[in-house]
């Protein structure tokens, strides 16, 4: 089992930054990478960005590429999401994937990130 939280979700105005953190903790040496996803009211949730815990390799969604930067604390197994430029549309649940190298997938809660205009 992994257990997943996140927290720096806020309120912030157009223009303006956010740092998400995810903490992992339980079977972390299964990971194989982790990522970020966002759910937005009435959509889909849909991928933010991801990083390959190994290598450290990281890709984005489109809409982010640019804006938005995941990083990784290995000794603290803590996942990051740098979002810069927000822009109201960046509105939305975010929440954090872990995958293992057998293909499950754990979830946090999710926090909320509100932008405003």
């Amino acid at each position: 089992q992994v257990r997943l939280v996140e927290s720096g979700g806020g309120l912030v105005q157009a223009g303006g930054s956010l740092r998400l953190s995810c903490a992992a903790s339980g079977r972390t040496d299964s990971r194989y990478d982790m990522g970020w996803y966002r759910q937005a009211p009435g959509k889909e949730r849909d991928i933010v960005g991801r990083i390959i815990w190994s290598g450290g390799n990281t890709d984005y969604a489109d809409s982010v590429e640019g804006r938005f930067t995941i990083s990784r604390d290995n000794a603290k197994n803590t996942v990051y999401l740098q979002m810069n430029s927000l822009k109201p549309e960046d509105t939305a649940i975010y929440y954090c994937k872990f995958t293992t190298w057998g293909g499950e997938n754990y979830w946090g809660r999710g926090t909320q990130v509100t932008v405003s205009s």
